[in-house]
């Protein structure tokens, strides 16, 4: 899957998969260019983040709820009731 970045890019969005892969998604990392997407998932940490990032909460049918811009690091976001899908973004995504 593919998301356009600022009309003048596109973000890869890789899955994360397995307990270690959700549990960290990208904490410990720099310079991010890519996109993690969270299948069943309604909320995340931005625990132990280098940077800020941008998360778009969506519906089963990938509709947008609800966007969060330039996300600092140590939160805790919890989207609204019908998500089911994240996507943690690099920061100017959306």
């Amino acid at each position: 899957m593919v998301i356009k970045m600022n009309t003048y890019k596109n973000v890869k969005i890789i899955e994360a998969k397995g307990f270690f892969n959700r549990l960290f998604g990208f904490s410990f990392k720099k310079n991010i260019n890519y996109g993690l997407l969270f299948k069943r998932c309604r909320s995340i940490h931005t625990f132990f983040m280098l940077e800020k990032i941008d998360v778009i909460a969506t519906d089963k049918d990938d509709n947008i709820l609800k966007t969060y811009k330039s996300v600092n690091p140590g939160k805790i976001l919890i989207a609204p009731k019908n998500t089911k899908n994240i996507y943690e973004l690099p920061k100017g995504t959306i």
